[in-house]
C-alpha cells in the first residue's frame, strides 16, 4: 500500500529540495536515467493525447494568426502549456518510479527474511 503524505510533509520535502546538495544527488540520478525516462515521458504524453491532432491544430492555429503580436502570444502560450504539461507528467513519472523502487526494496527485504 502506497504511503499517503500530508500537505505539510509535501511542503517540507519540497523545501528540502532547495538545498543545492540534496538536489544535486537527485539531479545525478536523473541524468544517468534520462534517456530511459525520456522514453517513458514521451509515451505518457502520447498516451495522454498531448501531442495528437488537437495539439497539431493548436500549432497551426498559433502559426496562422494574422497579427504578429497575436501569433507571438499564441506561440508563447502554447510553449508555456507544453512546458507545464511536461513538468506535471514528468513529476508523475518520477513519483511512480519512486513508488516502484520502494516496492522493489520492500520485496528484496522480504526475500532476505
Amino acid at each position: 500500500m502506497a504511503p499517503t503524505y500530508s500537505e505539510q510533509q509535501l511542503d517540507a520535502a519540497i523545501e528540502a529540495l532547495t538545498s543545492r546538495e540534496r538536489f544535486r544527488e537527485a539531479e545525478a540520478v536523473v541524468t544517468a536515467a534520462a534517456p530511459k525516462l525520456q522514453r517513458v515521458l514521451a509515451e505518457a504524453l502520447e498516451t495522454g493525447g498531448w501531442f495528437g491532432e488537437a495539439h497539431e491544430g493548436e500549432i497551426h492555429k498559433a502559426a496562422a494568426a494574422p497579427d504578429e503580436e497575436e501569433r507571438l502570444t499564441a506561440l508563447r502560450t502554447l510553449l508555456a502549456e507544453e512546458a507545464r504539461m511536461g513538468m506535471m507528467v514528468g513529476v508523475a513519472v518520477g513519483w511512480a518510479l519512486a513508488e516502484e523502487l520502494r516496492r522493489t526494496d520492500q520485496s528484496n527485504e522480504e526475500d532476505k527474511s
